[in-house]
C-alpha cells in the first residue's frame, strides 16, 4: 500500500478495546452483518474473538498505533469440514475506499493458506453490500449460492445473502 502505512498482525485479547469501536459502528449500521444492532460489548467480543474456538485467529491492521481494520479467521465447519476457512472483515469507515480492504484480505488469505486451509467460504454476504461483493469477485471468489430474503436490511427490506467461495 503506497498511500497508507499499514501493518498487519495477529491480535490478542488486549487489543479488544481498540477493535470494539470499529466492530460496534458496523453492527449498529445493521447493513452488512446479521448480528443485532444492539449487540453489547461483551456479546461483540464473543462474536469477534469466539468462545471456546481454539482455531479462531483475529487480526488487526494498524496505521501508527490506531487499529483501522480487523478480521477473524476460523474453520467454516468442524471436523471433516475444517479444511475450509471462514472469515469476517471490518474496515474502519474513514479508511474505506483506499485499498486497505484488498491489502488486508490478501494478508488474511495468505495466512489461511499458511495455516493449511484449502479454501475460503463466506456464508452470508449481504447482496446489497456491493463493495464487498466486487472485492471478493475481483479476488477470485464466486457466488455458489443465494439465500433469498435472508437478511432484514434497515433500508432495503428483505434482501438475499450470498454464499461465496474460492480455493486457496
Amino acid at each position: 500500500m503506497t498511500e497508507l502505512s499499514i501493518e498487519f498482525r495477529q491480535a490478542d485479547d488486549s487489543d479488544w478495546d481498540a477493535i470494539w469501536p470499529t466492530v460496534v459502528s458496523t453492527l449498529r449500521a445493521g447493513d452488512t452483518y446479521p448480528y443485532p444492532p444492539e449487540t453489547t460489548e461483551s456479546e461483540g467480543r464473543v462474536i469477534w474473538f469466539g468462545s471456546n474456538e481454539p482455531s479462531r485467529v483475529v487480526y488487526v491492521a494498524e496505521s501508527g498505533e490506531e487499529v483501522v481494520a480487523t478480521a477473524y479467521l476460523k474453520p467454516n465447519q468442524p471436523g471433516l469440514g475444517d479444511h475450509i476457512a471462514n472469515a469476517g472483515w471490518i474496515v474502519k469507515e474513514s479508511f474505506r475506499g483506499r485499498g486497505l480492504g484488498r491489502a488486508f484480505a490478501t494478508y488474511v488469505l495468505e495466512e489461511a493458506s499458511r495455516l493449511g486451509y484449502r479454501g475460503m467460504q463466506f456464508n452470508a454476504v449481504v447482496a446489497t453490500n456491493k463493495a464487498a461483493i466486487a472485492l471478493w469477485r475481483s479476488m477470485g471468489f464466486e457466488v455458489i449460492g443465494t439465500v433469498p430474503r435472508a437478511f432484514r436490511h434497515p433500508d432495503e427490506g428483505m434482501v438475499a445473502m450470498l454464499v461465496m467461495y474460492r480455493d486457496l
